[in-house]
């Protein structure tokens, strides 16, 4: 058995041939966003996508490549707000090719008055 390296709170979900992971504080939305990629696929708004993880991933850069799996235990698990965990369908590990940094409901926004 293969040591799994430190993991990361974030969510990921392969979406065509590479994944996209996405990192938040809690309740920023990371579950949501990758339940939407996901549904995108599912009506033909995206060619294919399948979650990685959620919550708990792992990350490691194999021949210049920075790879995501999910941690074994929650492996094809996702967290529903108001439904609970779900089993989906999921990939064991892809390449990340796109970085969602997602902010805190209440994080500081552009001012809406003022100059343009």
């Amino acid at each position: 058995m293969v040591a799994e390296t430190p993991s990361v709170h974030a969510s990921a979900v392969l979406a065509g041939a590479h994944a996209v992971l996405i990192r938040g504080p809690a309740g920023s939305g990371k579950s949501q966003l990758a339940l939407a990629l996901i549904q995108a696929a599912e009506t033909g708004l995206l060619r294919f996508a399948r979650l990685i993880g959620d919550d708990r991933l792992h990350l490691e850069v194999h021949h210049g490549r920075l790879l995501v799996r999910a941690a074994s235990t929650l492996a094809g698990l996702i967290e529903v707000r108001g439904l609970g965990i779900r089993r989906l369908d999921y990939e064991p590990v892809a390449v990340v090719g796109l970085v969602v940094d997602l902010a805190a409901e209440d994080a500081e926004r552009m001012p809406t008055t003022g100059d343009t």
